[in-house]
């Protein structure tokens, strides 16, 4: 039987993450991933693939709509080959992939493929082509979630889907009917109604992206009605039946009126739940809650003390990058370390066009809170960049402590927002004030300098181009 320092269990972002600290810091680690390629939910499923088909439909619709704005004339008619689409994004996965299968080898970690399930607190089981059992001193679960579902709903992965299913459809829909108004939700409908599809957006909440700024959701919603796409908030879903080739969602209004939307596709995206299917944590003493995630303390240590969990599987945003830094922490702990997360600087992303992103707190938080605060925002139609790129949609938000004048929090709306994000990030991680931001030069023209004005119009009001 083979003996670890380190046993990771999934090797979604979190988990080769931590697999790949682990053995920088000199552990002797294994990785288990019962899939036959590495990456997880991420690179296979997920983030990756989806962002392919969102690039790909954005230079589609950009040859449809914006070429010959821009004095490019493209004879003939610019088509679909959405079978090419889909199989350029089945490359991006498999370069990605296949890089994760590289930094393994590079960092002399042994995977190994089946399904990881405990058999006490220091033996793993691994169910695959053959059954082996390790044995580890410590593990990491990092199993990541799944999408889930409502009670009634049968997801056939043929018309009424999930996000899987929405990356490798064969046609593209006439109607697709999205449950649930969040990230991947309207991600993947913006990529089908670039396409050519009606896109109807179902959502249980009064508004889109939830969890969001305020702000945030009502400019993403504007201008998400703005391209055509048909909103239907504060909805709540009854029924979900498929007769056919058509697929029937029965919701209540807020009124309290039964309405019906008829479409050939319905994709389901109401969220993801903690997997834990097969781990057999309870065999090495691993609590869950009630939700179904791994317990775990501020350290990320279990209830069995040599095993951690991180990522979708335990509390907190269900995002990569809070994965792979939860994974970083838990390894550098190991090694006697003292690593340090701040989970209100975890940035969150929505990759529609325009971009949506945030850090920190949201105005209604803050409100909560009783915090004194200030706003600055900036226009991205101010902007020479956007002019010049025809991205003016959207703005940025600078909330400011009212008295110390310290950044608190950062929303924007607008091109390359995913990107921006990060100035604010760092300006949020060594506590800098609006006015430290408004000091600084941003180069011109860039959609940058949106975060200077915004942090301008905290300051005393005193943005400099509107």
């Amino acid at each position: 039987m083979s003996s670890y320092d380190v046993a990771v269990i999934g090797s979604g972002p979190g988990g080769y993450v931590a697999a790949i600290r682990c053995a920088q810091l000199g552990m002797k680690t294994a990785l288990i991933e019962k899939y036959a390629t590495l990456g997880g939910t991420c690179l296979n499923v997920g983030c990756i693939p989806s962002k392919a088909l969102l690039d790909s439909s954005h230079h589609y619709e950009d040859a449809v709509k914006h070429f010959e704005e821009h004095g490019i004339d493209i004879p003939g008619e610019i088509k679909v080959n959405l079978k090419k689409m889909i199989a350029r994004k089945q490359s991006v996965v498999d370069q990605t992939t296949g890089g994760i299968d590289f930094l393994m080898k590079k960092n002399n970690i042994d995977v190994y493929q089946g399904l990881g399930s405990f058999k006490d607190a220091t033996h793993i089981t691994i169910s695959g082509e053959e059954t082996t059992e390790i044995e580890a001193k410590n593990t990491i679960i990092a199993t990541g979630s799944k999408p889930s579902s409502l009670p009634f709903i049968t997801i056939d992965k043929e018309r009424i889907i999930t996000s899987t299913e929405a990356l490798k459809l064969k046609e593209v829909p006439k109607h697709l009917i999205v449950i649930g108004g969040g990230v991947i939700g309207l991600e993947l409908g913006q990529v089908y109604k670039r396409l050519g599809a009606e896109v109807s957006v179902v959502e249980y909440a009064d508004r889109i992206v939830p969890t969001m700024d305020a702000g945030v959701s009502k400019e993403l919603n504007k201008v998400l009605k703005k391209q055509k796409f048909k909103m239907n908030v504060s909805h709540q879903v009854n029924a979900v039946e498929r007769v056919g080739d058509e697929v029937i969602v029965k919701a209540t209004n807020k009124k309290g009126q039964e309405v019906e939307f008829k479409g050939d596709y319905c994709l389901v995206c109401v969220g993801r739940r903690p997997y834990t299917d097969g781990l057999n944590a309870e065999a090495a003493g691993v609590k869950l809650d009630e939700r179904g995630r791994v317990e775990v303390n501020d350290h990320l240590q279990t209830t069995a003390s040599n095993i951690y969990a991180i990522g979708d599987v335990v509390k907190g945003a269900m995002l990569a990058h809070k994965a792979e830094e939860e994974g970083v922490f838990v390894a550098e702990t190991l090694a006697g370390q003292k690593p340090h997360i701040d989970y209100n600087l975890i940035p969150g992303v929505v990759y529609t066009w325009p971009e949506v992103a945030a850090v920190g707190k949201t105005e209604e938080q803050l409100k909560e809170a009783g915090v004194a605060y200030k706003v600055g925002q900036f226009p991205m139609r101010a902007l020479g960049r956007s002019r010049a790129s025809m991205d003016i949609d959207g703005f940025v938000k600078v909330l400011a402590d009212k008295a110390t004048d310290e950044i608190l929090g950062v929303h924007m709306v607008g091109a390359r927002a995913a990107d921006m994000i990060a100035e604010a990030v760092v300006a949020m991680e060594y506590r800098a004030s609006a006015e430290d931001i408004s000091r600084m030069s941003h180069a011109h023209p860039t959609f940058t300098e949106a975060i200077k004005e915004a942090a301008l119009a905290a300051t005393d009001d005193r943005a400099l181009h509107i």
